[in-house]
């Protein structure tokens, strides 16, 4: 399949053209200046589909970095599926997706990869890689990091959080940032004071504050920056890159970057829920109806300035990009077996579908610029993962992975109306959008036009990662 997109405005992280885009087969072939011929041959007489995107813009696919499809989690599973979760990024503009591994204390690490591998194979719509969470740092765990990356697996996740489920001590996390300083891969972290969190939360019980609101005020951001700063001092002392996951506090933001002014290679992430929602807010919300919105980190509170400060720091580079940590749970069955004890309540937020528009609201809304929208949702996730040239950008030789995004579009978020994710409420119900997801391409194939699926299961397929373009 040859295909057109004539007319639009191409925007990468370093500019926008008025170009036409030839896509030949899986990859793009070129970029034009409109209604130019190639070889001589009138472009729009020999292709197979012509893609009309006057008034629109022509950008690279989405990359989310950070979902968790199918994840065992607090005695149940995420409840999206590889399948019916790519398919929701898919209509959001996402063309592609790292999950994570997970590896609970005892498990053979090899083994998770492997298994993961299996639920991912022959379901996903778009392309797909993983990272390797690490719970139980021993030497074999050593081993098994050298071993992923030659399996295209360049970065691993740690805990300072969730003790006997994923938490790993200092002297471990110290195992893992030495490992990684030596083969070039990426320590990302879950940065929160476990010890501080489980005491809190056991006397918020204790006291008969169990509703959903204290899982906020049981994960203060005090616990969130310390945690920020002691990862950052054990990735000092051992030279290893540190990718700092969902940040929500501005002291978190503020640690990071106080690294990076000092010359550290630390680097942060957040999400969209940390943009527009806040405890007071969704947590806070009558009933049992905050249990919709317990994701860890927490929601911040919007009178202390948190959201102000995610959109800020999006603008300053003092946060690099933005993934969703996609681990959606449903009411029902789900996030209602912490009814009469917040601590029960499966943490995550459902997102991967809304992130492109979300955050091109901000570009709207004067707060990021449009060029700057795509280096956070695609560009720099590219170069931090080891996938950029083939992701991340319109140019020759890159993937197909294309978006036609029209911005005098509207979108509508809520049940029944753009959600295709496998849950029973929408985190974002009733957000208006003043931007709309027109046609989405993977790798040469059109998977979403006019809000309809066209791909089929199995479309995506494994992206094995190299190293991260930010290593020094």
């Amino acid at each position: 399949m040859k295909t057109l997109i004539k007319n639009g405005t191409v925007v990468n992280s370093t500019g926008t053209a008025s170009a036409d885009v030839l896509i030949d087969g899986e990859a793009i072939a070129a970029v034009l200046a409109p209604g130019s011929t190639l070889l001589g041959f009138d472009l729009e007489s020999n292709v197979d589909s012509v893609i009309d995107a006057t008034g629109k813009y022509v950008i690279p696919g989405g990359i989310d970095a950070h979902t968790h499809m199918e994840m065992p989690f607090g005695g149940t599973f995420a409840s999206d599926t590889f399948e019916t979760g790519t398919r929701a990024a898919a209509h959001g503009g996402t063309t592609s997706i790292v999950d994570f591994v997970v590896q609970y204390a005892g498990e053979n690490v090899i083994d998770q990869f492997q298994l993961w591998h299996e639920k991912a194979r022959g379901n996903c719509a778009i392309d797909y890689g993983f990272h390797q969470i690490l719970s139980d740092v021993q030497d074999s765990s050593l081993t098994a990091m050298d071993e992923l990356l030659k399996e295209g697996v360049s970065s691993f996740k740690l805990f300072m959080a969730y003790k006997g489920v994923f938490l790993s001590d200092d002297g471990q996390i110290v195992k893992a940032m030495q490992r990684a300083a030596s083969n070039g891969s990426m320590i990302m972290m879950h940065a929160e004071n476990g010890s501080v969190i489980d005491l809190l939360v056991k006397q918020a019980i204790a006291a008969g504050n169990t509703s959903p609101i204290y899982h906020g005020l049981t994960r203060p951001w005090q616990a969130e920056e310390e945690a920020t700063h002691r990862a950052i001092m054990l990735a000092n002392l051992t030279g290893a890159p540190l990718y700092v996951v969902h940040v929500s506090a501005k002291q978190a933001v503020q640690q990071i970057a106080a690294a990076r002014d000092n010359g550290q290679n630390v680097f942060g992430e957040t999400c969209p829920q940390y943009h527009y929602l806040s405890l007071e807010e969704q947590l806070g919300a009558p009933g049992f109806e905050g249990a919709k919105w317990v994701c860890s980190t927490p929601l911040r509170s919007r009178e202390e300035g948190h959201q102000h400060h995610m959109w800020q720091s999006l603008r300053t580079n003092d946060i690099q990009m933005v993934s969703t940590d996609h681990c959606p749970f449903c009411m029902k069955g789900q996030k209602d077996m912490g009814l009469n004890d917040f601590s029960k309540i499966p943490n995550g937020i459902g997102s991967v579908e809304h992130r492109m528009d979300l955050l091109y609201q901000g570009v709207v809304d004067g707060r990021i610029s449009l060029e700057r929208w795509v280096e956070v949702t695609s560009t720099t996730p590219a170069r931090m993962f080891g996938m950029y040239g083939k992701k991340g950008v319109i140019q020759p030789g890159a993937d197909g992975d294309v978006v036609v995004y029209d911005p005098n579009g509207h979108t509508s978020i809520g049940l029944g109306k753009t959600h295709h994710m496998n849950m029973d409420y929408s985190a974002y119900e009733g957000f208006e959008i003043d931007g709309h997801v027109d046609t989405v391409i993977s790798r040469g194939k059109v998977v979403v036009d006019d809000n309809k699926y066209l791909g089929t299961k199995g479309d995506g397929k494994y992206f094995a990662r190299g190293l991260s373009q930010y290593l020094i």
